[in-house]
């Protein structure tokens, strides 16, 4: 048991989708409002030459992202969401939902005030499962915000737009709620929505039935690395030609009786209940576990030919990803961190991406006495010079959302590139001496972000890495 106190939250991979690249080099212009960004030479002195990168040009296997949606701690805007990140806010709480005055841990990021007005009628409002809901939410305010809200939708080609949102727990408290009622009251009083409600495929199914989206759908459960999961096979779809537009992202609402209680039997939870607000402290001597969040992160995922057509607005392009396997352990990351480091190498092979290039990383980072460490140790190995990256960690203020996490994280990447303002990474007290980075302890930071890539790892070793950058035609 010691060994799940002290691992990073990490559960059944799929088989994700892999496309051979065929990549050219090519010469970088930017047409964003945004002054002209510098770009490093990778031509030194001393005639030392780095591989130049060697990016995806062909404008239907480019993916670019076009919309972002969420529900979040804090709220339902991406704006204001990553205003909360950039002041260092903490959403962290005693939770109130049930009582949890009986659990070692009784905080989290529990969402509250949510409404779905607008998005979810009201007889679905009374029955589906937050999950859902967050999905169905975060899934319309992503296409509202790439200019596809309403009857907009109709001017593309659905069957060619496809939903891929993912969860690691599925609908929980309807499963919850089914299995008290079997208990207590017999087979007869189970809802008839307790099985479509409970699978993890409803999200994206439920969400392509309200739009009429015809495109590949499905969903992908890799605890929490399940939203990075997400926009690699998404974005492999795209470049496939298998659709022109994916919805992709991850969704999670476990912040229930049964959802700590399983998470507090695993002794992985921080049990700081006198002051919830610093217990999510990564890379910080003094962390002692992870804090559960909730919420839903979705990225409007389109080919740029795509994108063009329709004049979308354009935020930022996807340039790759990578997922593996650390097949070590179910709950431990390996001590090597060859896992991790592979991923990232990966992603960035994937990508066209020199590790030079990189200068953002938003970290998995979820305050864990293993975890921390042995993410930052697979880091090093990767990029060889720590002195031009920055890495931050969202979840010291939302908490870790789980399969939702991934979404949430590739928002707030976006967002530093769009704004040129890192998070900060709060209640950083007493840092770990080996975190010789640059974790942009708790006060932002402007950094005009170059390559950006986002970590995500999961229970069963699963592993998950993307990279974005600003889009420059």
């Amino acid at each position: 048991m010691q060994a799940l106190q002290s691992s990073s939250l990490r559960a059944s991979p799929p088989n994700p989708l892999r496309l051979p690249s065929n990549r050219q080099s090519h010469q970088i212009i930017t047409t964003n409002a945004r002054p002209l960004r510098r770009h490093r030479s990778f031509i030194s002195a001393s005639a030392s030459t780095v591989s130049a990168p060697k990016r995806e040009t062909d404008p239907k296997k480019r993916v670019v992202i076009t919309g972002m949606g969420l529900v979040s701690v804090f709220g339902n805007d991406v704006d204001a969401y990553y205003d909360k990140l950039l002041s260092g806010e903490s959403g962290i709480s005693l939770i109130d939902r049930f009582d949890a005055s009986k659990f070692p841990t009784r905080f989290g990021g529990q969402i509250r005030g949510f409404s779905s007005e607008g998005y979810i009628d009201g007889k679905n409002e009374r029955r589906l499962d937050d999950c859902l809901k967050y999905c169905i939410v975060a899934g319309k305010k992503a296409l509202e915000s790439a200019n596809l809200g309403g009857d907009k939708l109709n001017t593309i080609d659905k069957r060619k737009a496809g939903v891929l949102v993912g969860t690691g727990m599925g609908g929980l408290t309807v499963f919850s709620e089914g299995v008290q009622n079997l208990i207590e009251k017999g087979h007869r009083r189970i809802s008839p929505f307790f099985i479509p409600y409970a699978i993890t495929n409803m999200g994206s199914a439920l969400l392509a039935i309200d739009l009429g989206l015809m495109g590949p759908n499905y969903s992908i459960s890799t605890a929490c690395a399940t939203s990075n999961y997400c926009f690699y096979a998404a974005a492999n779809h795209i470049r496939r030609g298998e659709a022109d537009m994916m919805i992709a992202g991850g969704t999670e609402a476990a912040i229930i009786p049964i959802g700590l209680g399983g998470f507090v039997a695993c002794r992985a939870l921080s049990q700081r209940n006198d002051d919830p607000q610093t217990a999510s402290r990564p890379w910080d001597k003094a962390r002692d576990g992870f804090v559960m969040g909730e919420g839903a992160g979705v990225l409007v995922m389109e080919s740029l030919e795509h994108a063009m057509k329709r004049g979308a607005p354009i935020v930022a392009e996807y340039l790759g990803g990578a997922v593996n396997c650390d097949a070590h352990h179910m709950t431990d990351p390996r001590a090597d961190g060859l896992g991790v480091s592979s991923c990232i190498e990966r992603c960035l092979e994937d990508a066209g991406v020199s590790p030079e290039e990189v200068n953002y990383i938003n970290a998995h980072a979820t305050s864990t006495l293993a975890g921390d460490l042995a993410e930052i140790n697979a880091i090093k190995k990767v990029f060889k010079s720590t002195s031009g990256i920055k890495i931050n960690a969202t979840k010291s203020m939302i908490g870790h959302c789980l399969g939702a996490a991934g979404g949430l994280e590739a928002i707030a990447t976006v967002k530093a590139i769009n704004t040129g303002w890192l998070h900060p990474s709060i209640n950083q007290f007493n840092p770990e001496q080996a975190v010789d980075f640059d974790t942009v302890p708790n006060v932002k930071k402007q950094h005009e972000v170059d390559v950006a890539i986002s970590n995500s790892f999961g229970f069963g070793g699963h592993n998950s890495v993307v990279a974005f950058s600003a889009f420059k035609p």
